[in-house]
């Protein structure tokens, strides 16, 4: 017979603030449940057996297709269910998705009029889910007795984890509740816990808006600007965030002393996150993704589950026209995916379609930052198809195979990580967007060489970031009802955003 903690059978909310307590009473409880049973179990006692404990579930029933609020329901691109019936998901960590959890109760109640029932899910949280922040309690103990959890605790399920609700291939059985999110609860945890392994920061130090990139030179820049803006007092960042959650806080603003700082990592993660922080969590992360659409993928089927605002590729590119120059961006409207890693879980036939909000704030950003209008914007900035592939020698392929299929496409640039990101946005429906530099023409004779490259990443670096962060600005100012629009909502939709 399982250890369970005390049961909290559904309970009808109509006071979103109240549902969100609830949550958090049945988590807290749950989670306290666990972390006991494994500090015994690990101090040698064995008589702990059979522990489980449950994430807490959201249900709401439906009976129409209608929804409160008229014509402004109308354009809504989330906060409501696709139908009557029954809907529900499971919840983790209240502490990191207050406002998020609260702001999505809160359009349901408005939208639909309903009453939304929380109690305990019959989803097990697994017993290393539960641990804290850097706690590894499991470290402590010989194989045997690691061995022998198994038999006391539930661990990761990866059948309660898998992403069929966003690839849109969940069916439900018969009798069972449609979902509510993207995305289980496990499913949560556990990108919540690769995102600690690979990013070298805390989840709760991710912006709303995040900037990917595939060169060190952009994150030293970053950091440069991070740790100048901490020395402005005037600045609309609180702190900045480096690995290891070294926190470096605005200076003149009032810091408990009990506030932690961070050590900084021996050596830097695989993927190094650093977050420029703003108190409502729209400032801006950036993530030195490395090389490659694998990495790409990866890290983006993380952070979907944060549910960002936008996120946006900078990087560099092969120019693949004679009339680029060196130093010159690329806008992407369309892509070709020649990643590869996304085939499964989306065809190839699904077109990836630009964002027209992320479009306009990126080009006007580039305005911004160079000061050029009209024809002289024109003459740096291109707009057009970014193929990208995962085979970094592709020149070097016999009988032109690649040329042939990139000037067939229209393509105007070559990468091998923005393909991947724009698709894994469509995906997780997170808007995004990909502004480019082109850093070398392999088809026209001017191959990317050691010393014209470190002179190019000094010249454009700098310039191109700040761009990237104008847009992110342009972005937050514009609103929010703008950006999440219908464009990235299927048929039958979820509710969370």
């Amino acid at each position: 017979m399982p250890t369970l903690p005390p049961f909290i059978a559904p309970t009808r909310f109509t006071d979103p603030a109240a549902a969100l307590a609830q949550v958090v009473r049945i988590y807290d409880n749950s989670i306290a449940h666990l972390r006991q049973a494994m500090q015994q179990f690990v101090a040698g006692d064995d008589s702990v057996a059979g522990v489980r404990a449950c994430y807490p579930l959201v249900r709401i029933h439906t009976e129409s297709v209608s929804l409160h609020g008229g014509q402004d329901a109308a354009g809504l691109s989330y906060g409501f269910v696709a139908g009557p019936g029954r809907f529900e998901t499971t919840l983790t960590r209240p502490d990191l998705y207050q406002a998020y959890y609260l702001e999505q109760f809160r359009l349901l109640l408005k939208n639909h009029g309903a009453e939304l029932e929380i109690g305990t899910s019959n989803q097990a949280i697994p017993v290393h889910f539960s641990f804290a922040e850097n706690d590894h309690v499991e470290g402590n103990m010989d194989a045997t007795r690691r061995a022998r959890m198994r038999d006391v605790f539930d661990l990761p399920d990866l059948a309660a984890m898998d992403d069929g609700i966003a690839n849109g291939t969940f069916e439900p059985k018969p009798g069972e509740a449609m979902p509510l999110s993207l995305f289980t609860a496990p499913r949560v945890d556990y990108s919540l816990h690769r995102l600690r392994h690979y990013t070298g920061t805390a989840p709760a130090h991710f912006q709303n808006f995040v900037l990917f990139t595939n060169y060190q030179f952009y994150i030293d820049e970053f950091i440069a600007l991070g740790r100048a803006a901490m020395g402005d007092p005037k600045s609309d960042y609180s702190a900045f965030v480096e690995p290891g959650n070294v926190v470096t806080h605005r200076a003149g603003l009032a810091v408990p002393a009990q506030a932690a700082q961070g050590i900084a990592p021996a050596r830097l993660p695989q993927m190094p996150g650093y977050h420029l922080v703003r108190s409502d969590g729209s400032g801006i992360t950036m993530v030195n993704i490395g090389v490659g659409p694998a990495n790409a993928k990866n890290i983006t089927d993380h952070i979907a589950v944060l549910r960002p605002h936008a996120w946006i590729m900078l990087g560099h590119c092969a120019g693949l026209r004679n009339t680029q120059q060196l130093g010159d961006y690329v806008l992407a409207h369309g892509y070709v995916r020649e990643d590869h890693v996304l085939d499964e879980e989306l065809p190839l036939w699904v077109p990836i379609p630009a964002l027209a909000e992320i479009q306009l704030a990126l080009e006007q950003a580039v305005a911004d930052v160079t000061h050029l209008q009209g024809a002289a914007l024109k003459s740096i900035l291109r707009t057009g198809t970014v193929a990208s592939t995962d085979n970094r020698n592709w020149e070097l392929l016999p009988n032109n195979q690649p040329q042939r299929r990139f000037s067939q496409s229209r393509a105007v640039a070559l990468d091998m990580e923005s393909a991947t990101i724009a698709a894994n946005g469509f995906r997780f429906r997170v808007p995004y967007g990909t502004l480019l530099c082109v850093s070398d023409k392999p088809l026209h004779g001017e191959i990317k060489l050691p010393g014209m490259a470190n002179h190019f990443y000094r010249e454009r670096v700098d310039q191109h970031l700040r761009i990237g962060m104008r847009a992110i600005e342009l972005l937050r100012e514009r609103g929010l009802n703008q950006l999440h629009s219908r464009k990235l909502r299927s048929f039958a939709e979820v509710a969370f955003q």
